[in-house]
């Protein structure tokens, strides 16, 4: 029901926007989150968005680089990755987060994860 997409090789310092969109229902009503999973590690939290989009948070080693926004009439979630660099490699992950039990950064609280898209920074 989330299909990420927007992935791909892109040199250091490049950008790139991913997207996740919802097909079978509605999350207008949800919050959402992306999180990525480099090779051979854990999935980690990079940024979480309210229903509404005016609430954001990002994991503190992003700020800056990267914003999350979504697009609720068009059922779509984004992140805009800028000054890409090679320990952004992962595969990247939204979710929509249905529980409220614990933090925003915590993967338990999501649900409806995407497929991923792979990002590869490299020269």
């Amino acid at each position: 029901q989330l299909q990420a997409s927007g992935g791909g090789l892109v040199q250091p310092g490049g950008s790139l926007r991913l997207s996740c969109a919802a097909s079978g229902r509605t999350f207008s009503n949800y919050a959402m989150g992306w999180f990525r999973q480099a090779p051979g590690k854990e999935r980690e939290f990079v940024a979480h968005i309210s229903f509404s989009g005016r609430s954001t948070y990002y994991a503190d080693s992003l700020k800056g680089r990267f914003t999350i926004s979504r697009d609720n009439a068009k059922n779509t979630m984004y992140l805009q990755m800028n000054s890409l660099k090679p320990e952004d490699t992962a595969v990247y992950y939204c979710a929509v987060r249905l529980g409220y039990s614990g933090s925003y950064y915590d993967a338990l609280q999501y649900a409806y994860w995407g497929q991923g898209t792979v990002v590869t920074v490299s020269s």
